[in-house]
C-alpha cells in the first residue's frame, strides 16, 4: 500500500474497513437499481402517461433492437424516445455532474459550503448564454458554445487572479472564485437590464434558474461524454484528494504537490460544470447538498464519495424535473426553483447537525 492510500484508509471512520465496503457496495448498488427505475417511470410521467413495461419496451426496440412483444402506438414511441428519453437521461447526467463536481471542490477548496457556484464558472457560463440569447443568435447549438465559452474564460481568470508565486491555496481560490462570480453576475444583470428586448430578457432569467426543456440527443450524447471523462478522472485522483483533505503539509510528506493537483482538479471540473451549464443552466443546491448527504452515508474518502454523489445527484435531478414539468402542467416551473425548495431545508438540517470545533 502507498502511503497516499495509507492516508486514504486513515480518514476517521465509525465502522472497519471490510464492513465499510460492504455498506458502500449496497449503498451504490441499490442506488443504481433506484435510479434505473427512476428513469423508466420519469420517461412514462406526463401530460400523456406511458406504462413503465411500455417505455421499457420502447427503449429496449430502439437501443438494443428488442422485437417488440407487444404494439404501441406510434405517438407513444415519439413522446418517449425523442423527448421524453433525451431529457431525463440529460438530468440524470447533469446531477451527477454538478454533484461529483460539488464534492471535489468541497475537499480542493476546503470548505463545506463550496459547490461550482464557488469558481465563478457558473455566473461565466450565464454571461454567455446571456449573450447569446439577447443578440439573437441562442438558436441551435450557439447557446450551449457561447455558455461553455463564458465557462472557460471564468476558469481561465481564477487562475489568473489566484495564482501567485506559483501557488494556488484553498483561500486564494475561494476569494478569486467568489469574487469572479460577481464580476459575471454583474455582466450577467447589466446585458439584461441594457436589452431592449423582452423575450430575450425573459428567456435569460429563465435559463439561468436551469431548465432540461431544450433536451435533445446531440446534447445528451455531448454530455455524456464530458461528465464521463470527468468522473473518470476525478475518480482517478481520489488517493490525492484524501490527502489534501488532511492537509497541505501532509500532502507535501506523501510527495503530492497540492497546487499541482489543486490545478488538474479544477481544470475538469470546470469543463464538467461548463458542460453541464451549457445544456441545463444554472441549477444550484446540486453540487451543495447531495456531496454532504453522501458522505452522511459512505463517509468521507473519496473512492466511496464519488460514485455515491453521482448517482444520488442523478436520481435527485431527474425526481426534480418530474416535479418541474409537472407541477404546474401545462406550464414548465424553473428547475433551479424546485431544487432550492427541496435543497434549502436539507441545508437547514445539515446546519443543525454541524459542530464547530472548538478552539
Amino acid at each position: 500500500m502507498t502511503s497516499v492510500q495509507a492516508v486514504s484508509e486513515e480518514i476517521p471512520d465509525d465502522l472497519g474497513h471490510a464492513r465499510r465496503r460492504r455498506h458502500t457496495v449496497m449503498w451504490i448498488a441499490g442506488l443504481a437499481a433506484i435510479l434505473s427505475a427512476v428513469l423508466v417511470c420519469a420517461c412514462g410521467i406526463g401530460p400523456v402517461t406511458v406504462p413503465p413495461l411500455t417505455v421499457a419496451r420502447i427503449v429496449g426496440h430502439h437501443m438494443f433492437g428488442i422485437p417488440a412483444l407487444a404494439e404501441w402506438t406510434a405517438a407513444q414511441d415519439a413522446i418517449v424516445w425523442r423527448v421524453r428519453v433525451p431529457r431525463v437521461l440529460l438530468g440524470a447526467l447533469v446531477g451527477a455532474g454538478l454533484a461529483v463536481s460539488g464534492a471535489v471542490l468541497q475537499t480542493v477548496v476546503r470548505n463545506v459550503l463550496a459547490d461550482p457556484h464557488i469558481l465563478g464558472v457558473t455566473s461565466g457560463a450565464s454571461t454567455g448564454a446571456a449573450l447569446s440569447l439577447l443578440f439573437g443568435f441562442g438558436v441551435g447549438g450557439m447557446l450551449s458554445a457561447s455558455a461553455f465559452s463564458g465557462a472557460l474564460c471564468a476558469t481561465g481568470l481564477l487562475f489568473a487572479v489566484a495564482r501567485s508565486n506559483g501557488q494556488l491555496t484553498s483561500l486564494r481560490l475561494l476569494l478569486g472564485g467568489v469574487t469572479i462570480g460577481y464580476i459575471f453576475s454583474a455582466a450577467t444583470s447589466f446585458l439584461i437590464f441594457a436589452s431592449d428586448s423582452p423575450e430575450g430578457a425573459r428567456a435569460v432569467l429563465f435559463w439561468l434558474l436551469g431548465s432540461l426543456g431544450s433536451a435533445a440527443w446531440p446534447a445528451v450524447v455531448t454530455t455524456a461524454a464530458a461528465v464521463g471523462a470527468s468522473i473518470a478522472a476525478l475518480f482517478l485522483m481520489a488517493t490525492r484528494f484524501d490527502a489534501l483533505a488532511v492537509g497541505d503539509d501532509t500532502a507535501r510528506t506523501l510527495g503530492i504537490a497540492p497546487t499541482r493537483w489543486r490545478v488538474g482538479a479544477l481544470a475538469v471540473v470546470a469543463l464538467c460544470v461548463g458542460a453541464v451549464v451549457a445544456v441545463a443552466g444554472a441549477i444550484g443546491f446540486v453540487g451543495l447538498i447531495v456531496p454532504h448527504v453522501a458522505r452522511l452515508a459512505t463517509g468521507s474518502a473519496h473512492r466511496r464519495l464519488i460514485p455515491m454523489s453521482a448517482l444520488l445527484g442523478a436520481n435527485f435531478l431527474v425526481l426534480a424535473d418530474v416535479v418541474a414539468r409537472t407541477a404546474f402542467a401545462p406550464r414548465e416551473l424553473p428547475l433551479g426553483i424546485v431544487t432550492a425548495v427541496v435543497g434549502a431545508p436539507l441545508l437547514l438540517v445539515l446546519v443543525r447537525r454541524f459542530r464547530e470545533p472548538v478552539a
